[in-house]
């Protein structure tokens, strides 16, 4: 039987297609709607959840809105801080850390952490063209691959033959400027399912694929006698 592990803050499902792939069953919830979330999904309130209700679950990977924590908003640097949604990090984590369950939170680069132990991934160390370096902050100890900028390779940033701009990674956030866009980003991510907003969101798979080994892991070794 595969274990369970609950996607909170599930948005579209780029972390919780990373779990499945590493063995995860996976059940996510959102506050709103998720149309194309790939597994079970269940509509609910993260911040009425207690740690009690986790207890069907194996393990927890929450990603709580970082809206408030990122420099790239649709105005710029002016929107951080003004979301309200900055003290949702700080609760997630000691909601997680009481449940007792292994647990991973994820949220940007900029964001502010408690202490504690936590990883930074970033999509060059899978081979991927995107960067989108974001922190993995859990109560499982696992090893960071380091960041492997110099091997993705320049492409142009536009097909426009008079807007060719070198760029060493594909752009996911803004609308799409030109044809063939969409599959470049969704090349990228390794998503296929997602709008653009979605998309813009979104973590790759390959990052919990990553950290989902490192919980099966540590699961199979509580078991193991």
């Amino acid at each position: 039987m595969r274990p369970r592990l609950l996607d909170l803050f599930c948005g579209a499902g780029g972390a919780a297609t990373g779990y499945h792939r590493a063995g995860f069953d996976v059940v996510g919830v959102d506050v709103k709607h998720q149309p194309r979330y790939p597994f079970e999904f269940v509509q609910a309130d993260v911040s009425a959840l207690q740690p009690e209700d986790f207890r069907d679950y194996d393990a927890i990977h929450a990603s709580p809105p970082c809206q408030d924590h990122s420099n790239v908003s649709g105005r710029g640097r002016k929107e951080r801080g003004l979301h309200g949604t900055g003290e949702l990090l700080g609760w997630t984590l000691e909601l997680l850390r009481a449940s007792g369950k292994p647990y991973v939170v994820e949220n940007v680069e900029t964001a502010e952490f408690p202490p504690g132990f936590r990883v930074r991934l970033c999509g060059s160390s899978f081979g991927l063209d995107v960067r989108r370096h974001r922190w993995f902050a859990s109560n499982v100890a696992m090893m960071s691959p380091p960041c492997a900028h110099g091997l993705q390779r320049p492409r142009f940033r536009s097909l426009d033959s008079r807007q060719k701009v070198l760029a060493s990674v594909i752009g996911v956030h803004g609308h799409l400027n030109y044809p063939g866009e969409r599959e470049l980003r969704n090349q990228a991510m390794g998503i296929d399912w997602m709008t653009t907003a979605e998309l813009s969101q979104a973590i790759p798979p390959a990052y919990t694929t990553f950290v989902g080994e490192y919980l099966l892991a540590h699961l199979t070794a509580a078991v193991t006698p």
